[in-house]
């Protein structure tokens, strides 16, 4: 990791489940300095507690801060010195944000945007931000308040980039597994309480990927991005009744329960847009789509015009790759969470039962 030798890395929402994941792959790296930025203080506590019993030759290199992306001041002060910004901080739950959608947008779309700017002020190097699939096509609040999110991060790029400045860019993530709120986590849970799992509906769709697989792509951004870029890994999906059979297969059949559809959600998720997809790299892993440059000048592209091919798709999480139940048990072995669950249980990662 030649590339961060010595920087500094600030992470926003460093006490979550992608703060933790980005934490783990820097902390044994070259990198100087890791500043964890989040409100929590009892998150901060235990993260520090487990670094210093879990890397103690590596924990000092971490530094904390209490502060809120809400408040301009407390994010300018722990700028300063800041080589590389990982913008994780958010709400993301979507029936929340569907209840108090002015708290979305306080920290989805005001928060960013004074991230950015303070980003800017300090002579930051490279902004990573993290958005979901729920911005393309929105139709809630989580989805609409990280879409105009995207539009702060894309306006900011291009005002940086204007003045030679900070580099920033985005990055898209279809579902994480086990992430912070997440369903498989959900799912575990009511199995070890011999509950049946509650599933909203069975033929929904939704990208799988798991935490490491999205700390590459915030790396891989890290290194390649252009100003405005935004990046989407390419990733399977799953329908969630298959899901809910591959996490049942693993730790035990407690029987299913459909509640239906929860406020906001979609049928099938969409990580790149048929618009995206016109102007769109395939870089192999991942599509770039690179920023609209276009100025403020409409005239030029009216009288000009543009033709696109239109046979290109959406990249949904129904026309992608789709797992079966035997690709998801593999899929959801390769995450911590599931795993630690597993052998909390005593189950073998067969689903058979290692005790009596």
């Amino acid at each position: 990791m030649s590339h961060f030798n010595g920087a500094t890395l600030l992470i926003t929402g460093g006490t979550g489940s992608f703060g933790h994941t980005v934490l783990k792959h820097f902390l044994t790296s070259d990198i100087g300095e890791i500043r964890i930025f989040s409100r929590d203080e009892k998150k901060q506590d235990d993260m520090r507690h487990d670094l210093q019993a879990r890397y103690p030759d590596h924990a000092q290199k971490v530094k904390f801060y209490i502060g809120d992306v809400r408040d301009p001041r407390s994010v300018a002060d722990a700028m300063p010195g800041v080589d590389y910004v990982f913008h994780a901080a958010a709400l993301k739950q979507v029936p929340s944000c569907e209840f108090f959608p002015m708290q979305a947008v306080k920290t989805n779309v005001e928060g960013t945007d004074n991230v950015l700017h303070a980003a800017i002020d300090a002579g930051v190097r490279r902004v990573v931000c993290l958005s979901t699939d729920k911005a393309a096509y929105p139709i809630n609040a989580m989805g609409i308040s990280k879409a105009m999110m995207e539009h702060v991060i894309f306006a900011n790029a291009r005002v940086a980039a204007e003045h030679g400045g900070t580099v920033i860019c985005c990055t898209r993530y279809g579902n994480v597994m086990c992430s912070r709120g997440s369903v498989i986590p959900l799912f575990i849970e009511q199995i070890k309480a011999g509950l049946p799992i509650t599933v909203t509906n069975p033929d929904m769709t939704r990208f799988l990927m798991n935490l490491d697989e999205a700390v590459d792509l915030v790396q891989f951004a890290f290194e390649h991005a252009q100003p405005g870029d935004l990046f989407i890994q390419k990733a399977d999906a799953s329908t969630i009744g298959d899901l809910a059979a591959a996490v049942q297969q693993l730790f035990g059949d407690t029987g299913l329960r459909l509640i239906g559809t929860r406020h906001g959600e979609k049928l099938f998720e969409t990580l790149m847009t048929q618009e995206e997809r016109l102007r769109s790299e395939d870089m192999e892993r991942y599509f770039r789509v690179s920023a609209d440059n276009r100025s403020l000048n409409y005239d030029q592209y009216f009288v000009k015009g543009t033709l696109s091919p239109t046979e290109l798709e959406a990249y949904t999480s129904h026309n992608t790759g789709r797992l079966e139940v035997p690709g998801i048990v593999e899929k959801l072995l390769t995450t911590d969470h599931v795993r630690e669950q597993l052998a909390l249980m005593g189950i073998d990662a067969q689903g058979k039962g290692s005790k009596p």
